[in-house]
Protein backbone atom coordinates (compact mmCIF):
# COMPACT_ATOMS: atom_id res chain seq x y z
CA UNK A 1 0.00 0.00 0.00
CA UNK A 2 2.86 2.40 0.68
CA UNK A 3 3.95 2.12 -2.97
CA UNK A 4 0.47 3.14 -4.15
CA UNK A 5 0.43 6.05 -1.72
CA UNK A 6 3.88 7.28 -2.71
CA UNK A 7 3.33 6.92 -6.46
CA UNK A 8 -0.04 8.66 -6.40
CA UNK A 9 1.35 11.46 -4.23
CA UNK A 10 4.14 12.00 -6.77
CA UNK A 11 1.64 11.75 -9.62
CA UNK A 12 -0.48 14.42 -7.93
CA UNK A 13 2.54 16.69 -7.63
CA UNK A 14 3.41 16.19 -11.30
CA UNK A 15 -0.17 16.68 -12.43
CA UNK A 16 -0.62 19.82 -10.35
CA UNK A 17 2.70 21.23 -11.52
CA UNK A 18 1.95 20.54 -15.17
CA UNK A 19 -1.19 22.71 -15.17
CA UNK A 20 0.39 26.18 -14.75
CA UNK A 21 3.18 25.33 -17.18
CA UNK A 22 0.80 24.02 -19.83
CA UNK A 23 -1.56 26.99 -19.43
CA UNK A 24 1.29 29.51 -19.68
CA UNK A 25 2.53 27.68 -22.76
CA UNK A 26 -0.77 27.71 -24.64
CA UNK A 27 -1.38 31.37 -23.73
CA UNK A 28 2.11 32.26 -25.01
CA UNK A 29 3.24 33.74 -21.69
CA UNK A 30 6.70 33.41 -20.18
CA UNK A 31 6.93 31.41 -16.95
CA UNK A 32 10.15 30.14 -15.36
CA UNK A 33 11.22 26.51 -15.62
CA UNK A 34 14.61 24.89 -15.16
CA UNK A 35 14.80 24.65 -18.97
CA UNK A 36 13.97 28.30 -19.72
CA UNK A 37 10.91 30.50 -19.65
CA UNK A 38 9.58 30.52 -23.21
CA UNK A 39 6.02 29.55 -24.09
CA UNK A 40 7.14 26.50 -26.06
CA UNK A 41 9.29 25.23 -23.20
CA UNK A 42 6.38 25.67 -20.79
CA UNK A 43 4.01 23.84 -23.12
CA UNK A 44 6.43 20.91 -23.37
CA UNK A 45 7.16 20.85 -19.62
CA UNK A 46 3.42 20.87 -18.87
CA UNK A 47 2.69 18.14 -21.40
CA UNK A 48 5.53 15.89 -20.21
CA UNK A 49 4.48 16.39 -16.59
CA UNK A 50 0.90 15.38 -17.40
CA UNK A 51 2.05 12.29 -19.30
CA UNK A 52 4.36 11.25 -16.45
CA UNK A 53 1.55 11.77 -13.94
CA UNK A 54 -0.73 9.46 -15.92
CA UNK A 55 2.01 6.83 -16.14
CA UNK A 56 2.60 7.03 -12.38
CA UNK A 57 -1.13 6.68 -11.68
CA UNK A 58 -1.21 3.58 -13.87
CA UNK A 59 1.88 2.09 -12.21
CA UNK A 60 0.52 2.79 -8.72
CA UNK A 61 -2.15 0.09 -8.70
CA UNK A 62 -4.84 2.59 -7.76
CA UNK A 63 -7.65 0.02 -7.93
CA UNK A 64 -6.20 -2.02 -5.07
CA UNK A 65 -6.14 0.94 -2.65
CA UNK A 66 -8.56 3.49 -4.09
CA UNK A 67 -9.10 5.58 -0.96
CA UNK A 68 -5.42 5.85 -0.07
CA UNK A 69 -4.60 6.69 -3.69
CA UNK A 70 -7.25 9.41 -3.87
CA UNK A 71 -6.09 11.01 -0.62
CA UNK A 72 -2.40 10.84 -1.57
CA UNK A 73 -3.01 12.21 -5.07
CA UNK A 74 -5.13 15.03 -3.70
CA UNK A 75 -2.46 15.90 -1.14
CA UNK A 76 0.16 15.95 -3.89
CA UNK A 77 -1.90 18.45 -5.89
CA UNK A 78 -2.46 20.53 -2.73
CA UNK A 79 1.24 20.56 -1.83
CA UNK A 80 2.36 21.74 -5.27
CA UNK A 81 -0.48 24.26 -5.38
CA UNK A 82 0.61 25.75 -2.07
CA UNK A 83 4.17 25.82 -3.34
CA UNK A 84 3.18 27.75 -6.48
CA UNK A 85 0.89 30.07 -4.51
CA UNK A 86 3.62 30.74 -1.94
CA UNK A 87 7.31 31.10 -2.66
CA UNK A 88 7.39 29.19 -5.95
CA UNK A 89 10.51 27.64 -7.42
CA UNK A 90 12.33 30.93 -7.85
CA UNK A 91 11.19 32.83 -4.76
CA UNK A 92 8.75 35.68 -4.48
CA UNK A 93 8.59 38.30 -7.18
CA UNK A 94 9.02 41.93 -6.13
Amino acid sequence: MWQTTLLTFLAGILAGNSIPHFVKGITRERYPTVFGASAVVNLLVGWVGAVLAVLLFQAAGVNAHATAAAVAGGLGVLVIGLFHAGPGAFGRRP
